[in-house]
This record gives C-alpha cells, sequence and structure tokens, in this order.
C-alpha cells in the first residue's frame, strides 16, 4: 500500500497506475474509517483496475460552533483497515496542499438551491466546503469512478449535479449504507452517542422505513406522514432538524405523480446529528 502526502506524487501514482492499463477508482473519506467505508472501497475496486482513497477532514465544511477541533482522527487504525482491503494508494495531504491560499482565499465551488435546501439549511455553507473539496480531490486524482456513500444522500446528489454542471470526466457511483444489526447507519459520528443514547438511535432509522411503508401503501398526505415521522423521534429523545419526502432527482419536495422518491431525516441525539434516508420507487 502505498501513502503520498503531495498533489505531484498522487499524480505520479495515478500515472503510473494508468501506464499499466488500470482504470482508477476513487473513495474520499475524513478517515475514522469503518465497514461502511471499507464497502466503498470494495464497490471502487469491483469495478477498477486500482483504487485512491483520500483521507482528509475538511476545514471548509464545519461550521465555526461545529466539531472539527474534535472530529476523530484514527489514521493508523484507518492505514492498517486499509492494508488488510488490498492494494490501495492512500491521499493524505495537508492544509496547505489542499488550501495553498487558506480557506478564506480559496476558490469555491457552489450548487445553488440544492445545497441549500435540508442539511444545507440546518449547515449553512457545508455543501460549498464539501463541494470544494471534492471538486478539487476529483482534479488531483482525476478518477475514471468515485464512490460516495447513500448515506450522506443530499451530498450524493449535490456532488452528482458538480460533476455534470462542470463537465468533470467521472462516473459517480452511490454505494449502499451499511448498517450496525439494529439498523443504525454506520457514521463516524456515531461515537459521540452515550450507551444510552446508541439505544435510542436506532428510532431514526425505524420512522424513515414507517413513513416510507405509508407512501408505498399509497398515502400522499406527505406533509401528515413527515409530521408523524417528526413526533415519533421527539418521542424517542430526537431534536429533529427535518423528515422530508423528496423526488431522488433533484431533492425538491414530492407531489402526487411522482415514483421514484426518498424519505430524508436529520436529528440530533445529544452531541451527535445522524442524517438517514431511505429510498422509495413505486
Amino acid at each position: 500500500m502505498e501513502v503520498v502526502h503531495s498533489i505531484e506524487e498522487i499524480r505520479r501514482e495515478v500515472r503510473n497506475l494508468r501506464n499499466r492499463s488500470a482504470t482508477i477508482g476513487f473513495v474520499p473519506t475524513m478517515g475514522n474509517l469503518h465497514a461502511g467505508h471499507l464497502s466503498l472501497v470494495k464497490d471502487a475496486a469491483a469495478s477498477c483496475g486500482a483504487v485512491v482513497v483520500s483521507i482528509y477532514v475538511n476545514p471548509m465544511q464545519f461550521g465555526p460552533t461545529e466539531d472539527f477541533s474534535t472530529y476523530p482522527r484514527t489514521l493508523e487504525q484507518d492505514l492498517e483497515l486499509l492494508r488488510e482491503a488490498g492494494t490501495i494508494t492512500v491521499f493524505q495531504p495537508d492544509d496547505e496542499a489542499m488550501y495553498p491560499h487558506g480557506t478564506t482565499g480559496q476558490t469555491f465551488v457552489e450548487v445553488p438551491l440544492m445545497g441549500e435546501m435540508l442539511c444545507g439549511a440546518a449547515r449553512p455553507g457545508h455543501f460549498r466546503g464539501v463541494s470544494t473539496v471534492v471538486a478539487r480531490l476529483l482534479n488531483i486524482v482525476q478518477p475514471d469512478l468515485a464512490v460516495f456513500g447513500k448515506k450522506d444522500y443530499q451530498q450524493l446528489a449535490i456532488i452528482r449535479r458538480m460533476v455534470a454542471d462542470l463537465a468533470i470526466p467521472v462516473e459517480i457511483v452511490g454505494g449502499e449504507t451499511i448498517r450496525a444489526e439494529d439498523g443504525l447507519a454506520l457514521s463516524s459520528r456515531n461515537r459521540y452517542l452515550t450507551a444510552e443514547q446508541r439505544r435510542q438511535a436506532p428510532c431514526l432509522y425505524a420512522s424513515l422505513l414507517e413513513a416510507a411503508e405509508q407512501v408505498r401503501a399509497g398515502r400522499q398526505a406527505f406533509a401528515q406522514i413527515e409530521q408523524a415521522a417528526l413526533q415519533e423521534l421527539r418521542g424517542c429523545g430526537f431534536q429533529p432538524d427535518y423528515v422530508s419526502i423528496r423526488r431522488q432527482q433533484d431533492l425538491q419536495p414530492a407531489g402526487a405523480g411522482d415514483r421514484v422518491l426518498v424519505v430524508l431525516a436529520a436529528a440530533r441525539l445529544g452531541q451527535a446529528r445522524l442524517i438517514d434516508n431511505v429510498e422509495i420507487v413505486l
């Protein structure tokens, strides 16, 4: 396994891989890897001859009151997991490599409307930071394919729109959400949960499953379904930011004639802000 830190090094390594006729799969991460990340690596390896994984905690996507300084950083553990996963090139840049002019002087990328709703409304500027770092990483690595987890559904939709709008020559693939046995989606932020909160946390997925089942059963009173899910989450001890039934394609509110949907939620439980979703095809 090769670990490189500079843009020059990763580009040289990618050139060497391409010279061996390898297609390049890319999985960007912020580290603190778990089985969900490793499933994305597996997805990339299934389609490509070589895989690049980036590990970078992006300061640009954290708000001033958010958890950038305390975000879990477990580099040695991450590298061991990737070593066990197979032959992988790891790109681990520092802030100077990613933002040579600093985050305030950096040219940024922003996807309007889609980046301002849902989590974008609760976390102003978050998706500007995500879009900017992903655009930069894609231009640095220049992969054939990049895999992003469906757990971050809005992020995936925004990246797909950004790539299409900017004509970046890469295929974006959504990797399925990996869950614990009780249904909780795996996330680096799950470690913020206390033991009692961890027992409460599966209520998030359960409430989404119930909402999705009502939609599949033909109920079109979407606002009522959303309100019922919000009430259920509050009863489980959550402070929900939203539960919303949207069109998968553009994340606009679902209408009576829409058939390819997703129900999304974000809710706080103690120090953790958890997100999840369930896709619906009618």
